[in-house]
């Protein structure tokens, strides 16, 4: 049955088509939830836990939930008196990676968000065979932990803070057959309209569906590999909070950061984040001190290049990430026909660095933040909406799609036929992630909503190439054209 054979309001067909995973969200509004600041997966989690059916908070226990389980960074003192000195064994909702020692064959573990390393903690062998499947699911895991204190005995030294049991932090099963199935009961808008829900935006603040369209642009690295995106745009449009806290499969860099952090660290012989995040976003690239790294850029241009890394002890990093450039522009440069990058780092004046990126996102075409634009009422769950985003990300159908759709010139330069068909299969999975042959889109769908979006973000990156280098200038992006469609 598709979209237009209902009458029922969105609403309705929201719950019918998601049930459980829909969660009512009022972000324009403080309670106990927002003020504690938790990232939407985990907030989202806890919404659901203690809303009624009309989407009620029972604010009393989900404070107290709260304190108990999401403590603060500084609370952690108080918890590490309650492990080590009186005994207890603590629970914790928390981010967690485990280390495998392989001389002394010993696991321990780290929580990162407590400044608890993996020197100080252990983890026994009855514990890890019970655990250790989730423990594994990925470099890094959000679950619900059990502490305790290890004495120092014979074959210990010192004292642990052990892992007694976790549990993985997945509130939902993820089924991509019917999440396909159920975008077929909306129409393109209201799908739009259900996205932006989900990533804690509301549809109303925003001036039509071409601004809404624009803002779903930054989703493409969430759901398509090696996805390398520039973006420029006045400050406060939202930039930060949707890269930093709507995804615990991305990764968002302010501020200070080393290429060990970000890519391997040399001394620990450890893989960065670029190598199990779904995306690394960098944040206030003019002003970043990493960004003035000149390792760092080629290392940059190396992995955006050849989606790995090669370290200089001969370990190969192998990435999936893709890698987002973010920053502020002033009024007078928001000019795709105008050199955009005069005043970035040194990379963005160099032509093979440039061209690696796949696509630019004028964001200045995006509405400042206002309290109109928070999610006020029901919509998808953040948690499952973004791991839904992160599975479609290994669906190769798209890409069958996009090439049986398009119709490439001859001669054209391979990396910008690269750059739109990987664009154009990121707008399938977030517009149409029903379709599974091109049968199932309209050439004109796909042209205007997929195609025609991807030529103007490689063009302007071409354009800007244009300025870098004088050889470049005059380029245009390949005419690339939806096949069987009337031009």
């Amino acid at each position: 049955m598709t979209y237009n054979e209902y009458t029922a309001p969105l609403q309705e067909r929201l719950m019918d088509a998601f049930d459980e995973m829909v969660v009512y969200k009022d972000l324009s509004k403080g309670n106990i939830v927002s003020s504690f600041k938790l990232p939407s997966f985990l907030r989202d989690w806890v919404l659901k836990r203690f809303q009624d059916d009309t989407g009620e908070i029972d604010m009393e226990e989900a404070s107290a939930f709260i304190h108990e389980f999401i403590p603060k960074k500084d609370q952690w003192k108080a918890i590490q008196n309650r492990i080590v000195t009186q005994n207890e064994r603590v629970k914790l909702v928390a981010r967690i990676s485990v280390n495998i020692d392989v001389k002394t064959q010993t696991v321990s573990f780290a929580m990162p968000d407590f400044g608890l390393g993996y020197k100080e903690t252990v983890i026994t062998p009855e514990v890890w065979e019970r655990c250790s499947d989730d423990l594994l699911r990925s470099e890094e895991n959000w679950g619900t932990v059990e502490l305790g204190y290890m004495y120092p005995s014979e074959t210990c030294k010192y004292g642990r803070i052990e892992l007694l049991n976790y549990r993985g932090f997945c509130p939902y099963s993820i089924d991509l057959d019917e999440f396909k199935d159920a975008r077929e009961m909306f129409s393109l808008e209201e799908w739009v309209d259900i996205v932006l829900g989900a990533i804690d935006y509301n549809p109303k603040g925003y001036d039509g569906l071409s601004q809404k369209l624009a803002m779903l642009q930054r989703l493409l690295p969430f759901v398509e590999k090696n996805l390398n995106l520039i973006e420029l745009a006045p400050p406060g449009t939202g930039k930060s909070y949707l890269f930093g806290q709507v995804s615990r499969y991305g990764w968002l860099v302010s501020g200070k950061s080393t290429r060990a952090e970000l890519i391997y660290n040399k001394r620990t012989k450890t893989e960065g984040v670029v190598a199990y995040k779904d995306y690394v976003a960098l944040d206030e690239i003019r002003e970043a001190v990493y960004m003035k790294d000149t390792e760092l850029h080629s290392a940059l241009q190396e992995m955006m290049e050849n989606k790995k890394f090669k370290t200089a002890d001969g370990h190969e990093v192998n990435i999936d990430a893709g890698i987002v450039f973010l920053g502020n522009i002033i009024g007078e440069n928001q000019n795709e026909y105008r050199n955009m990058f005069a005043e970035l780092p040194e990379p963005f004046h160099k032509t093979p660095f440039l061209e690696r990126l796949h696509g630019f996102i004028k964001g200045w075409e995006l509405p400042i933040m206002n309290e109109d634009m928070k999610a006020k009422g029901w919509a998808l769950n953040s948690e499952y909406y973004s791991t839904i985003m992160h599975e479609l990300r290994d669906d190769p159908s798209y890409r069958v799609v996009v090439e049986d759709m398009l119709e490439v010139p001859e001669k054209a330069n391979t990396r910008d036929t690269e750059a739109v068909k990987r664009i154009c299969s990121a707008f399938l999975k977030i517009l149409f992630p029903n379709v599974r042959s091109a049968e199932d889109i309209s050439p004109f769908d796909f042209d205007t909503y997929c195609l025609q979006p991807a030529l103007q973000m490689r063009g302007i990156i071409i354009m800007q190439k244009g300025f870098a280098d004088a050889k470049e200038a005059g380029k245009s992006v390949p005419d690339i054209r939806v096949k069987g469609m009337l031009q």
